[in-house]
């Protein structure tokens, strides 16, 4: 068995009753480091209207103590500029092409110069490679592979893209620097590019990006590069200690160039480990914290993190550290952190209130700024900003940190390791007939069926206790008062759909293998999940401020649009009908 699905399982319901109890504990608070980093980031949804948000305004963000905002819009600066020190025939004067270049290129002087009013460093979120359709065309015999793909590996390549740095900071001389994605390449909000993955050769392309990087932008421009080491497709460099060291030993440190990296081995998600990346090397790092998670309903119900993140998630508690920042706060290579407070992932849930980001936000932020807080400290501190005193500030703790654990419980799974942490994402549910079909053979095969329901039945329990203490808690604001009561109810409507709705598929699971089915079980719970879906909808339609409802399908591919859509075969209502039908 892997080290981590060790410590999934040693975590248990002890862990459960530490952490719904008040969490680690924890000594006087000691004089701490105030990391020299603290950015943050609100990512809309690619293809999708930008986030109304609070934290779109640089002002919060100074407010709550950052130094530098991320501008993720998915039209980064090298889609803002002309290119003519390329070829004046990409984007010639009075061309559509132009027209959109140069306007993009005035909202982002609009935002660099809005984040120096604030007193912080603007910095732009840039996927690469990205380039102009028309620069393909022209220089396509010297710039792709055989398969059609940008290649870094081509001379003409790295050339273009040390012309295309040099011209971006000479048309936004403002700009603070960069932070850089390999690996995912969005192109929906920019009409006139095209671009892929850059790391086709492993290693040997992250050196020739990186090359190109320092000395382009690091010395010449004398601005900053924040290089992700996040990627899909099974790049090493996201969580392996050995190749992150065998590519960054290779760089020379420079002062302007950090290396950005997941708290988690993978995703964001839980039962998966701290990034064994983090405080290894030679290169300062920051540290990439998801605060509206997008695997656990982005904040339309109570989901608490902060805990997890520095102190250790539960299911780790009991394993070797480290297991959080507060393992590796003291290690002079850590030089900050960067939340995203709003976004990842795809569609909904759509938020109306941002309270539960705005939680776990201001509590990263302010342990960053004095790590010798503690987590809890600064999350006293954040009750203390919301009107809350003594046996209110305990009961919202407690309230707090019963969410992660209900999220562990509901979601994911302390006695069966979950193979598809993804099931359910963004506001889509899976189900046996496809997302859920490879675990529950392997709960079945186990003998886990009835310590798997339990789980859920535990969660479920945990949610109306979140529920029970959301209506004792004044908080000072009345929108936000009122979002609590409703978004516990969400969670708690959210969580009984799946425990009822996996009673329903994992008993008629196990009944198509059989041939028997326990039918008076999955009746009543069939009952208990239409009832919590008519709730759940009466509660959307009576409170305006309750975010959008899940939908009970899978996760889909991608549209004509570039977005992803519901899979209209596969998820939890079909497989629930397929039962309900068989049920009679």
């Amino acid at each position: 068995m892997e080290p981590s699905r060790r410590a999934v399982l040693r975590g248990g319901l002890a862990a459960a009753a530490l952490a719904t109890t008040g969490g680690v504990a924890t000594a006087a608070p000691e004089r701490g480091r105030r990391l020299p980093f603290l950015l943050d980031m609100v990512q809309s949804n690619p293809g999708e209207p930008a986030f109304t948000s609070r934290f779109n305004d640089p002002k919060t963000l100074a407010g709550y103590g950052y130094d530098g905002q991320v501008v993720n819009e998915f039209t980064p600066p090298h889609t803002a500029i002309t290119f003519d020190t390329v070829d004046p025939r990409i984007f010639p004067p009075g061309s559509d092409g132009r027209a959109w270049v140069e306007k993009t290129a005035r909202e982002i002087d609009d935002r660099i110069a809005r984040a120096h009013a604030a007193g912080i460093a603007a910095y732009y979120f840039t996927d690469i490679i990205v380039l102009p359709k028309r620069l393909v065309d022209l220089f396509g015999a010297e710039i792709l592979d055989d398969k059609g793909r940008i290649d870094l590996a081509r001379p003409r390549t790295r050339e273009i893209h040390r012309l295309m740095l040099r011209e971006v900071f000479a048309r936004f001389p403002g700009l603070d620097g960069l932070v850089v994605r390999t690996g995912e390449t969005y192109l929906q909000n920019v009409p006139f590019h095209t671009g892929n993955n850059p790391i086709l050769h492993g290693e040997s392309s992250h050196l020739d990006l990186l090359g190109i990087l320092r000395d382009e932008v690091c010395e010449r421009a004398g601005k900053r590069v924040f290089y992700r080491t996040w990627s899909t497709g099974g790049d090493k460099l996201t969580s392996d200690p050995a190749y992150y060291r065998a590519v960054t030993d290779q760089v020379a440190t420079h002062e302007n160039l950090v290396f950005s990296i997941k708290h988690t081995a993978r995703d964001f998600w839980r039962t998966v480990e701290f990034n064994e990346t983090i405080g290894v090397g030679k290169h300062r790092q920051l540290v990439e914290v998801q605060c509206q998670r997008e695997y656990e309903a982005k904040g339309a119900c109570p989901d608490y993190v902060i805990d997890g993140v520095v102190n250790g998630f539960e299911e780790f508690r009991h394993g070797p550290r480290p297991i959080g920042l507060a393992d590796v706060a003291d290690n002079p290579l850590i030089a900050g952190i960067w939340t995203w407070s709003r976004g990842g992932g795809w569609r909904g849930p759509y938020l109306r209130n941002e309270l539960w980001c705005e939680l776990n936000t201001w509590v990263i932020a302010r342990w960053a700024r004095d790590t010798g807080l503690g987590e809890e400290g600064a999350f006293a501190a954040y009750t203390d900003r919301i009107g809350l005193r003594g046996g209110q500030s305990r009961r919202f703790r407690r309230l707090a940190l019963l969410s992660a654990a209900g999220t562990l419980r509901g979601h994911y799974s302390q006695v069966h390791p979950m193979r598809r942490l993804l099931w359910t994402r963004d506001q889509f549910l899976g189900g046996s007939d496809k997302d859920l079909a490879d675990d529950f053979t392997s709960i079945v095969d186990k003998g886990q069926i009835e310590p798997v329901l339990a789980e859920k039945a535990e969660a479920a329990r945990i949610w109306r206790e979140v529920v029970s203490l959301s209506d004792t808690l004044p908080l000072r604001e009345g929108a936000d008062r009122d979002y609590l009561r409703v978004s516990a109810r969400y969670g708690q409507a959210l969580y009984d759909v799946i425990h009822h709705g996996w009673q329903v598929m994992l008993r008629g699971f196990a009944g198509d293998r059989t041939g028997r089915y326990d039918r008076a079980a999955m009746r009543a719970h069939l009952h208990r999940y239409d009832e919590t879906w008519l709730r759940w909808q009466r509660l959307a339609a009576e409170n305006p401020s309750c975010g959008t409802l899940y939908q009970p399908y899978g996760f889909g591919k991608k549209g004509p649009d570039g977005l992803y859509d519901a899979d209209p075969d596969h998820g939890m209502k079909p497989s629930v009908d397929r039962y309900r039908a068989l049920l009679g």
